[in-house]
């Protein structure tokens, strides 16, 4: 698993809290009494989403069911990838039919897509990461969300017993560069997320300089000075700035 890198409540050794996560906690802290929410929890690469998620339902108690998605290989298809997310999901739940598996999860607060969905091949399994499966599928993944869409609908009686929460990001390379759309587009970024904003609950995950100062500080024992150049460097992404002090040293 790459250092930095939360993937369960368990990682999160080390944590500072800050407007973004008090923002999410409040975000969350529906999930106990109501259902068919559906909440985005989007912010640049490296900002920490998957520890702010983690950080907020461990400190609010709440039971979540966190999704995995056992991908074979990049070269498998959309309907592949589908039934093989819903088969894992019902293999899991002991379930013997689709009702069972819906009946199942709206036991939960909450069902989620982080990263032990998007990067379980950080996880030590031999399978290949939603993200990883993107990024290599062309349009695939397109034909894969507007079935989720299609399921979403057809199904939206039931999921208005369920809360879903989506570890959300949209990245594309560019000259050797990667970009996430909800964060390094500017106005279009902004725009984006105002959109998204309109259909769903969207909480942002952003820091200042002085809070990522403290997430850094508290991560690697370096000077001061030399943090504060890497901010200026890097911008308000605390996992890539610790990478790389980590790697410069």
């Amino acid at each position: 698993m790459g250092k930095y890198k939360i993937n369960s409540v368990s990682d999160n050794g080390v944590f500072v809290v800050t407007e973004s996560f008090i923002k999410l906690c409040k975000t969350f802290k529906s999930l106990k009494n109501k259902r068919g929410k559906i909440i985005h929890v989007i912010g640049a690469p490296g900002t920490g989403k998957s520890a702010n998620i983690y950080a907020a339902l461990e400190e609010l108690g709440l039971k979540v069911y966190d999704v995995e998605s056992p991908i074979e290989n990049v070269d498998v298809s959309s309907d592949e990838v589908f039934k093989g997310v819903y088969k894992e999901i019902k293999e899991d739940l002991g379930a013997r039919s689709k009702n069972e598996v819906y009946e199942s999860l709206s036991k939960y607060d909450a069902i989620l897509f982080a990263d032990r969905f998007h990067d379980s091949h950080l996880m030590g399994k031999d399978t290949v990461g939603f993200s990883v499966w993107t990024v290599h599928a062309g349009l695939k993944p397109t034909k894969f969300y507007l079935m989720c869409i299609s399921e979403y609908f057809n199904e939206r009686n039931t999921f208005k017993n369920i809360n879903i929460i989506l570890q959300t990001a949209w990245r594309f390379y560019f000259r050797g560069k990667k970009y996430d759309v909800f964060s390094d587009l500017g106005i279009i970024s902004k725009a984006v997320v105002a959109l998204m904003r309109t259909f769903f609950d969207v909480v942002v995950i952003s820091y200042s300089p002085q809070e990522t100062f403290q997430i850094v500080k508290s991560h690697v024992n370096t000077d001061d000075q030399l943090i504060e150049s890497y901010i200026h460097k890097y911008g308000s992404k605390p996992r890539v700035i610790c990478q790389s002090l980590e790697k410069d040293e």
